[in-house]
């Protein structure tokens, strides 16, 4: 196949699986990923065209998301280790921003919460007398 090829048919890919919500998330990114290789494609290859074709127009990669707050919440981190409330919250709104409106904050809450946990970034500031990721996970239904 051409690449004009593999892109015609990545794109049909990605509007079958996000013509609803124009977000691609992981499980169906692999699916697609897994036809472009079927089809011949280096797995590279494969996603450099499905990135290109996705932006070009206007589909969201949650792997591209989780990149991206993966950066940014080490750097919220930093060398205390510990992550504040406020600068979650502030990676909540990147996040949306990032997902261009496509998931709410409740949404956008449950897959920092995940990629804290998967990470291992999960060591927060305490309050006084509250444990608010305690509560912000108990809310999501992530205890």
């Amino acid at each position: 196949m051409t690449a004009d090829d593999v892109k015609a048919k990545l794109l049909k890919e990605i509007h079958l699986r996000g013509y609803d919500d124009h977000y691609i998330d992981r499980d169906e990114e692999r699916e697609i990923l897994q036809i472009a290789v079927q089809l011949g494609v280096s797995y590279a290859d494969a996603r450099t065209d499905m990135t290109a074709v996705c932006k070009e127009r206007g589909y969201v990669l949650e792997s591209t998301i989780v990149r991206e707050l993966t950066e940014r919440l080490a750097v919220a981190i930093g060398p205390t280790g510990r992550l504040c409330h406020d600068d979650f919250e502030r990676l909540v709104i990147e996040g949306a921003v990032l997902a261009d409106g496509k998931k709410s904050d409740r949404e956008m809450r449950t897959l920092l919460v995940t990629l804290m946990e998967d990470t291992g970034h999960n060591l927060i500031k305490r309050g006084w007398f509250r444990d608010w990721y305690r509560e912000l996970k108990k809310e999501l239904g992530l205890s």
